[in-house]
């Protein structure tokens, strides 16, 4: 399908616009928005660079005026200044249209510049969830302490200072998790209750969740 038709698409099926003028005049639209010219309506997907096709994805979620949109890894295949423009982009139609972003990424570095508010999964379970701010400032969950004490100081300020926390061991099956917490057998703090007793995920302070049987002590 050629770029104009995949942005159509949507448009006709939820029937957002009334005829193929006020459709074409949307996808037009849409693709000022993603700051692509008119004339790739009459290109296919595979003429476009990487950082392209994404622009085109995210015109396309756009074209069905979401308030919410789940972004799951949405620059893991662009290099590093290609990555740089999306997450720009993101931003500024975040601002300009009031959306609301779940983004899923592994790059802390990331995940910091765009979230109000970041969840941290090891395993498939919680480990933390807090503010951008307070997650960086002080991290509870030894898991969230190891993984931004890989990113350079630069990102981490404050909760990066002190030598980087290296993890033991390979982390275990997903299909049969290790008993009590999922993080124990990699953990720096582990004691004999996180084996037999699953942490539940608490409030240690405002707006600050882990779960944890020693949050905080690492």
């Amino acid at each position: 399908m050629r770029i104009g038709d995949i942005l159509a698409e949507p448009i006709r099926h939820h029937r957002l616009a009334e005829g193929e003028v006020a459709t074409g005049a949307r996808v037009n639209e849409l693709l000022d928005l993603v700051g692509l010219p008119v004339s790739a309506t009459t290109r296919f997907p595979h003429e476009f660079s990487g950082g392209q096709r994404q622009r085109v994805a995210i015109a396309r979620a756009l074209a069905v005026q979401p308030d919410f949109i789940v972004a799951d890894e949405p620059i893991s295949s662009l290099d590093v200044n290609i990555q740089a423009q999306i997450i720009n982009l993101l931003v500024d139609l975040q601002q300009r249209l009031g959306l609301t972003y779940l983004f899923i990424a592994h790059d802390l570095a990331v995940v910091r510049h765009v979230s109000d508010r970041i969840v941290v999964l090891y395993l498939g379970k919680i480990a933390e969830v807090a503010s951008s701010s307070a997650l960086f400032r002080r991290p509870l969950h030894p898991y969230t302490r190891s993984l931004i004490s890989s990113v350079p100081a630069v990102v981490g300020g404050a909760a990066r200072s002190g030598e980087r926390i290296r993890l033991r061991g390979e982390p275990p099956s997903v299909v049969d998790p290790p008993s009590g917490c999922r993080f124990r057998t990699r953990c720096p703090i582990a004691q004999p209750i996180c084996a037999a007793q699953v942490p539940l995920l608490t409030e240690h302070a405002q707006g600050q969740w882990a779960a944890c049987h020693f949050a905080g002590q690492l």
